[in-house]
């Protein structure tokens, strides 16, 4: 499965009770930076299908989730597990930073 979206509405259930960790990629359709990391966040949704959950929250349409995680540059990539996030990465990183970031967290 590609990316899911996650919303306001689905944010607790998809992300905080998930049994296995989750990637939250949060975005907006103007950020340059986030049309790059996008593709990447595709390609780790595919690696890792399975395993953990990724997908996307666009901040302009869902402000709450972001404001609760105090969402101030975006991309921001949040890891969750068990609810509660445990790596954030801000700005555009490369596809083996997300990876090593992932696998630490799997491990963990």
């Amino acid at each position: 499965m590609a990316d899911i979206i996650f919303t306001d509405a689905n944010f607790d259930q998809e992300v905080l009770q998930s049994k296995t960790p989750v990637v939250v990629d949060f975005w907006a359709s103007w950020c340059m930076p986030c049309r790059i990391v996008s593709p990447i966040i595709e390609e780790l949704a595919r690696e890792y299908e399975g395993k953990v959950k990724v997908g996307k929250l666009n901040v302009d349409e869902n402000q709450q989730v972001g404001g609760k995680y105090g969402i101030m540059s975006i991309p921001s990539v949040f890891i969750f597990k068990n609810g509660n996030p445990v790596k954030t990465l801000i700005g555009a990183q490369g596809k083996e930073k997300y990876k090593k970031d992932i696998e630490e967290v799997l491990s963990s």
